[in-house]
């Protein structure tokens, strides 16, 4: 499966991203937003995990009879009674995955699970042969992955693949690994006998901040499903975000040339519906959809965008589906941004016109944390600012 070129984009805004505090969606917000997905492009939404609640449980089953273009998947703890409802609440759907999970490492063994080793590996197996015997496509999940003993792993990730998982995902579920460090994973677990036969995945935390670059390593290692969420909302620091790993494939082609179903242009409104749903803006320093990612306010930079955008925009706004690129007018801004935001008011200035306003708008900037329209005009009515308005 590693040798395709092909990403898919297992989106988990519905469920991990859904777990983060403050995060929460009603049943009618969560359909609204899988439907979202799928125009997006994403492959398969994980709607939810349906042991947690009913409401839960009804809002993957209304997601599995209504959303069309994505395979949906919910999540169960490696137990009988979670795989059975998550069968259930998939059942309608056209295309449907049971994700399963068990922890790996020794410490979530010792001290979360109570149990040894080689329960671990037969539980895993149980499993899994469990969720196939309701649905063809099974994934499997050694949760803490990334603090696991490696032979251990690819212990369990063997029982997994033996048992009939079809896709494998190795969560670096507290965000802990570096990236060459999980590159190197993925490349050791393909070795495993069958691995060929299976695809294997990244879930990553940002705990380190390192949730895109990791996902982006786990790919070069021959991972060819990417778990992301909308925003990077999820447990904690959350999660890779699928903006970032996106927009990463799409404008570094030339080092990493894979193709995926997303459609870029709906980045941006995707990312804006889940913050009106939530009511969480995201930063606006967040990469690829905060306010201030296509924002200039640096004259130097300005100066730059106004001549050729490339000149520091490595994409186009709309490329993401933003409107364009905002100059805003503050402290630092030059004698171009200004002359091109009157010019765009319908006022041209001479140039000793220009350095005249220019003069007072510095004065003012260092007033004010903001400069608006109607700030401006008021430098046109100064004494010795007059300028000619444009017809």
């Amino acid at each position: 499966m590693a040798e395709s070129n092909q990403i898919v984009f297992f989106d988990t805004t519905l469920r991990d991203g859904e777990q983060s505090p403050g995060c929460t969606m009603h049943p009618a917000e969560k359909l609204r937003f899988a439907h979202q997905l799928a125009e997006l492009g994403v492959d398969i939404i994980e709607a939810g995990f349906p042991i947690a609640s009913s409401g839960d449980f009804d809002s993957v089953r209304t997601i599995a009879s209504q959303v069309e273009g994505a395979k949906i998947a919910a999540l169960a703890r490696a137990k009988p009674a979670d795989i059975e409802i998550a069968a259930r609440a998939v059942a309608p759907a056209e295309l449907a995955r049971i994700h399963t999970f068990l922890s790996s490492s020794d410490i979530h063994l010792e001290h979360q699970m109570k149990m040894s080793r080689n329960q671990a590996l037969d539980l895993a197996g149980e499993s899994v042969r469990q969720a196939r015997s309701f649905v063809d496509d099974v994934e499997f999940s050694p949760m803490d992955a990334t603090r696991t003993d490696h032979a251990f792993l690819g212990a369990m990730v063997a029982v997994a693949i033996e048992a009939g998982a079809t896709t494998i995902n190795i969560p670096d579920t507290v965000g802990f690994i570096t990236p060459a460090e999980y590159a190197a994973i993925f490349r050791m677990l393909r070795q495993l006998p069958g691995a060929e036969k299976v695809i294997f995945s990244t879930h990553c935390h940002d705990d380190l901040g390192l949730a895109t670059a990791n996902t982006l390593a786990g790919i070069e290692g021959g991972a060819r499903q990417v778990e992301v969420a909308v925003n990077g909302i999820g447990e904690r620091a959350g999660n890779a975000a699928l903006e970032e790993v996106a927009s990463a494939l799409m404008v570094r082609r030339d080092v990493l040339p894979y193709t995926s179903n997303i459609v870029h242009t709906k980045l941006y409104p995707t990312s804006a519906m889940l913050s009106e749903i939530l009511n969480l803006p995201v930063a606006p320093n967040k990469a690829i959809v905060g306010k201030n990612a296509f924002s200039h306010e640096s004259g130097i930079h300005q100066h730059g965008v106004l001549s050729n955008p490339l000149t520091y925009e490595i994409m186009t706004p709309a490329s993401v589906g933003v409107t364009g690129t905002t100059i805003v007018l503050g402290k630092h801004s030059g004698r171009k941004a200004l002359e091109h935001r009157f010019a765009e008011l319908g006022h041209t200035l001479t140039k000793n016109e220009l350095e005249r306003v220019y003069m007072r708008f510095t004065e003012l900037a260092d007033k004010k944390k903001a400069i608006y329209d109607e700030d401006l005009i008021g430098l046109l009515r100064a004494p010795h600012a007059e300028v000619t308005t444009a017809n």
